[in-house]
């Protein structure tokens, strides 16, 4: 009998085990419980939890580190950094450890102290229905609903509704139509303070909806720009990833956005921060950490809501970064001249509602569309019609960029918040008089008529004037060709003469490239076609062309209206002619004729290293291989300049958006507009003219107009920076101007946590090829780049030392210490402190600027 007891004890000792490892294992038997019934509660002190199935979300109490407040919240569980997603009491938390969640009646309570409420559902329902029970769902949304009801429909409360700082993957943000209820987005206070901060993100319109992000009462500090059937126009960065799908819905019931993951393994969260920036971040597997794909607003220059005023647009890339439409002049020429566009542009000619035109502009972010006309039933004809038909439509566009382009929105009111992207955005049609309208319409209408009109005997002594000339042109041009052989430029027939006098100011100088006709450009470049255009700046328009011997080029067209574009010019003209490196862009000739001064170069299939750093699409194809050798491109061209080259050069306005890359991703230096010679004895110059582009400016520049080697040095960190993190300097630039890229790199340096700076699409790119990543070198380059932004210029290594530390393994590379920053006054808060004529009558606004060094605690 002794040994039946124990093979039965030994049979029950086995079952139970097994049912335990079930329960623990096994999802069906998870002692994790998701549902609160009436008969129970959740309490601080059982430090009780509901976790949703997976186990990927939990719900419970939780306080901050810095106080003794307590709130109901949920997190990430799987989570070691504690991430919170959604707060019930944000804005009325327990004052001490005592707190019990339950279902009180027919709704959800929080209760306190003396059982007293400090948070409820508010919810009202008819006795007549079955009991509630609170459920946290597998997505994470809290909800309550009808016990009998297990289908998932039917929620009487969800906190789906009712987000705080986060939304999660099929969480919507806009409006139910139905209930009247206006989903969105509202910062903490801090890290340390779920509490409301000071920043929403909103939708503000229902016809054609866009996001706004808003401080305060409702001051507007940026607008996404309306869906366009792929994105958010003024969000080109949150690209689609292939792990997630966007999705926007605009019916009878509701206008929302939302999002879902394709992959399970890979979070990811759309939040507000405290500091007023949207952010998507992700967390993946490999990383094991949380990473920024993506924030908005961009820069703290065209992202900022109205910062150039009607009729102008926003541009990163010209200096100053506001721009008249085409027909339009500045209203207030001196605010202008201030670099101040608030005030925007009026037209040169009123319309007359018959005999007008469009231009078209592309790549941009649409006007505000508020008090914009929208219908999705017509095309791109039938709204340049409707727009006709209007007297008052000042503008038209389509409503979503796909198939070609669809649906019709047209303004009536002023054109306000545009910007130009260097890729993405869509054409905006702006009505102009037709005294407005392109030239080349006005040309091409006379020349029809001239040769309607001309007779047979002005043909013929037409064509007796071409031959003569082209017999010129070609004995020049062979003349020409063997003195240019060495330089190895493409003379294709088409060079007038080899060297031309200009004049600039009092002084005459000498050009020493080939000239090129400007017929042969306006061919090259199909007559400036809009179709070649490759952008714009300060300067004017590049367009891309084709020469007669299938040599591809590009053009800088000379804008009539640039004030400074004749100085850039000839400076450009008389540098970069005498400069050949194979890190500096190559220029074929000029042309100047008529009123036309254009630059003509060679063709970089690649575009700029912008496009790739801080377009998502673009970014996943440059691995670390590739981005280290373009950093040392870069530098082996900045040392040609102040070293190698016949003169010595300070480029003055070094940036990402001025390295070209050709189709080995080979970095060229372009755009020596803004260059100045120095004497080999000269170590610094002064300038009463600071021209640059913001974030990229040394502190004795931006401040005092002191230049030197050491300036360039400065932008060259600044570079550095942005290739290994993928983000643009002003992308950290927060609302409160207290952080930015350099701070953000020097702050996880001197923690040892450097490498969590390194751009997300360089570990993506791991997969397919582990080998192009090197931490050392990755190191290395933050090392050097946060030497570069030294806040001294003493401080800062010469390019020579860049290039030696760059190349060399055994070379000890000296610690940076705390980098030295300038940041930008927003004209929304502006500073009362006084302004100082220049003396040279060049207004500059010395209170603008705001330079620091980091802490170094």
């Amino acid at each position: 009998m002794k040994g039946v007891r124990n093979i039965y004890h030994h049979s029950y000792t086995s079952i139970l085990l097994v049912f335990v490892v079930m329960i623990l294992f096994h999802p069906a038997f998870s002692i994790y419980i998701n549902t609160l019934s009436s008969a129970d509660s959740l309490t601080i002190s059982s430090n009780r939890t509901l976790v949703s199935p997976g186990n990927i979300f939990e719900l419970g109490f939780f306080r901050t580190t810095s106080s003794s407040r307590w709130y109901l919240g949920m997190w990430y569980k799987k989570l070691s950094d504690r991430t919170y997603v959604w707060v019930a009491n944000r804005d009325n938390p327990l004052s001490n450890s005592i707190g019990t969640l339950k279902i009180s009646g027919n709704n959800l309570v929080i209760l306190g102290d003396s059982n007293k409420s400090v948070w409820s559902t508010n919810i009202t329902r008819g006795n007549e229905r079955s009991p509630v029970v609170a459920e946290l769902l597998a997505n994470g949304n809290f909800v309550m609903r009808d016990s009998n009801n297990n289908d998932g429909s039917g929620f009487l409360w969800q906190s789906f509704d009712y987000p705080t700082d986060t939304l999660l993957p099929e969480m919507k943000l806009g409006y139910d139509l139905i209930t009247g209820l206006n989903r969105f987005l509202t910062s903490s206070r801090s890290l340390d303070d779920p509490s409301s901060g000071d920043y929403s993100y909103k939708f503000e319109s229902r016809r054609l909806p866009e996001f706004y992000l808003l401080k305060g009462s409702g001051f507007r500090v940026h607008r996404s720009g309306p869906w366009n059937g792929v994105q958010f126009s003024g969000m080109p960065e949150d690209q689609k990833l292939s792990y997630m799908v966007y999705n926007f819905t605009q019916n009878s019931e509701e206008v929302v956005y939302t999002f879902r993951m394709t992959n399970n393994s890979i979070y990811s969260r759309l939040t507000i921060s405290s500091e007023g920036y949207l952010e998507r971040l992700t967390w993946t597997p490999s990383s094991g950490m949380w990473n920024v794909f993506w924030s908005s607003p961009v820069d703290l220059q065209c992202d900022v809501y109205k910062i150039c005023g009607p009729y102008s647009y926003c541009d990163v890339n010209t200096s100053p970064v506001c721009n008249c439409i085409q027909g339009f002049n500045p209203l207030n020429v001196h605010q202008w001249d201030l670099r101040d566009g608030t005030s925007g542009c009026i037209r040169r000619t009123r319309l007359s509602c018959s005999g007008d035109g469009f231009t078209r502009m592309k790549n941009k972010k649409l006007p505000e569309t508020t008090m914009a006309i929208v219908d999705h039933s017509i095309g791109l004809k039938e709204c340049k019609k409707w727009c006709l038909s209007d007297c008052n439509c000042t503008a038209f566009a389509n409503t979503d960029i796909r198939n070609g382009g669809t649906g019709c929105v047209i303004w009536t009111e002023r054109l306000e918040d545009i910007r130009t992207y260097f890729t993405d955005g869509q054409d905006l049609y702006v009505r102009l008089a037709a005294a407005d309208l392109v030239k080349k319409r006005n040309a091409n209408g006379k020349i029809a008529s001239l040769i309607v009109g001309a007779s047979v005997l002005l043909l013929l002594i037409m064509f007796c004037l071409w031959k003569r000339k082209q017999n010129r042109v070609k004995a020049s041009a062979i003349s020409i060709a063997n003195r240019q052989r060495n330089k190895n430029l493409p003379m294709n027939g088409m060079v007038l003469s080899s060297k031309k006098q200009l004049r600039r100011g009092n002084k005459t100088e000498e050009l020493e490239l080939p000239l090129i006709e400007l017929e042969a450009v306006v061919k090259a470049t199909e007559n400036f076609s809009n179709c070649n255009k490759l952008g714009e700046g300060g300067f004017g328009i590049v367009y891309k062309g084709r020469l007669l011997d299938g040599q591809e080029i590009a053009v800088k067209r000379l804008s009539k209206t640039s004030v400074q574009g004749t100085d850039e010019f000839m400076n450009e003209v008389t540098l970069i002619a005498r400069l050949q490196h194979i890190n500096l862009v190559q220029i074929f000739g000029c042309c100047i004729q008529a009123d036309e001064k254009m630059l003509i170069y060679e063709y970089l299939e690649n575009s700029s290293l912008d496009s790739y750093l801080f377009g998502k699409t673009r970014s996943s194809k440059l691995n670390w291989k590739e981005r280290f050798e373009i950093t040392n491109g870069v530098a082996r061209g900045l040392l040609y300049l102040h070293q190698d080259s016949r003169f010595r050069i300070i480029h003055r306005d070094l940036k990402v958006s001025n390295i070209l890359l050709d189709k080995n991703m080979i970095p060229k230096i372009s755009d020596f507009g803004m260059a100045r010679i120095f004497a080999r004895e000269e170590t610094e110059a002064n300038t009463m003219k600071v021209v640059g582009t913001y974030g990229y400016m040394s502190p004795e520049y931006a401040m005092h107009g002191i230049f030197s080697e050491k300036s360039d040095v400065f932008s060259f960190g600044v570079i550095v920076l942005e290739i290994v993190t993928g983000k643009r300097n002003r992308v950290f630039y927060n609302l409160n101007y207290e952080d930015n890229l350099l701070n953000y790199a020097w702050n996880n340096w001197k923690e040892g946590r450097a490498l969590e700076i390194v751009d997300p699409a360089i570990l993506d790119s791991l997969s397919s090829l582990p080998s192009t990543f090197q931490p050392q070198d990755v190191l290395k380059c933050i090392q050097i780049g946060l030497l570069c932004v030294q806040d001294l210029a003493e401080n800062r290594p010469t390019m020579s030392s860049v290039v030696w530390m760059l190349g060399s393994e055994a070379t000890e590379i000296p610690q940076p210490k705390p980098p030295g920053y300038c940041l930008v006054r927003s004209p929304y808060e502006p500073d009362p402190s006084s302004n100082r004529q220049r003396e040279d009558d060049e207004s500059w606004t010395v209170n603008q600027y705001t330079c620091s060094v980091i802490d170094a605690r």
